[in-house]
């Protein structure tokens, strides 16, 4: 069925939303859901085919064409479809360098757009940050190197504007500058105020990938990143209101950050204490798996 499904993609204009959409969805599930081998042979048959990336590159760029004023509270038709666009992007990157699999045409993507999308939102659906954030984060983990992908709008100077030129930093972390850092940090910060399930997973999975790409390139400015005193009021907020258990996914990921690196201001050992007690008094067999899970890697950090 991947020949034949991509295929017709590969026919459609993007505006073809309602052919487009469950299309591919139907690619992304084909990579996710199967045998390794079979995902192996999956990969290399949706990279082979050019038409089927060209249309891709099409709805990407239609993420900065279909943003008017004033989106409807539900998710639209073509906004669902540059949800599976961007999911689909960003599995086949991860896949890609999985395997190493050939490439015949690559995808071009707009660096600022994509960070302008998180930092600025412009009313977008949840839904289709969470999916940016995932091509983000696939981007990071990559390094910017994948041969799927071609990044444009680097930075390749300290803006002119910039209070506070830091030219070195900005070349450590090529293509990213420091300004943009921080913009996305705080971005980061004010979606997890929202307190959405699906938005908190991805905007705390985004913040681990982006400071651990930073401690790559600096250290120094991982840790200034980690530790920054605004992350201590985000966790009284996140803590506020009717549940004010550590023993939530966000909170003990955000934790684990922190511990891992060192951030001593953010996190102290007083709430490592209450963390670790409340897990001593919970029915662990009662736990989501997302707190299991989260609670597993805060106590193997610690």
């Amino acid at each position: 069925l991947l020949f034949p499904v991509s295929n017709l993609c590969g026919k459609c204009r993007p505006r073809d939303t309602d052919l487009l959409q469950p299309s591919l969805n139907f690619l992304y599930w084909s990579l996710h859901q199967t045998t390794p081998c079979s995902q192996q042979r999956a990969v290399a048959v949706l990279l082979s085919n050019v038409s089927l990336l060209e249309l891709l590159q099409k709805v990407l760029e239609c993420t900065w064409l279909w943003s008017p004023p004033s989106r409807p509270a539900c998710l639209s038709s073509e906004d669902a479809l540059l949800c599976s666009g961007w999911l689909l992007v960003a599995s086949l990157l991860l896949y890609q360098h999985r395997y190493n699999t050939e490439v015949h045409q690559t995808l071009s993507v707009d660096l600022a757009e994509v960070l302008n999308a998180v930092i600025f939102r412009n009313k977008k659906p949840i839904l289709l940050l969470v999916s940016i954030m995932q091509f983000l984060r696939a981007v990071l983990r990559q390094n910017f190197s994948s041969s799927l992908l071609v990044i444009v709008g680097q930075n390749t100077a300290p803006s002119a504007t910039q209070s506070q030129p830091s030219p070195l930093q900005d070349t450590a972390l090529h293509p990213l500058a420091m300004q943009q850092v921080f913009s996305l940090v705080v971005s980061l910060q004010n979606l997890l105020v929202h307190k959405d399930l699906l938005l908190s997973q991805a905007v705390v999975a985004c913040l681990e990938t982006l400071v651990e790409y930073l401690y790559v390139k600096n250290q120094d400015v991982a840790l200034h990143v980690a530790s920054q005193p605004w992350h201590r009021f985000l966790l009284f907020t996140l803590l506020s209101g009717g549940q004010k258990s550590f023993l939530q996914p966000e909170v003990l990921r955000l934790m684990t950050l922190f511990v891992r690196y060192q951030s001593s201001n953010i996190i102290s050992q007083k709430e490592i204490s209450q963390i670790v007690q409340e897990a001593a008094e919970a029915n662990l067999a009662e736990l989501p798996e997302a707190t299991s899970c989260a609670l597993h890697l805060f106590l193997c950090q610690v």
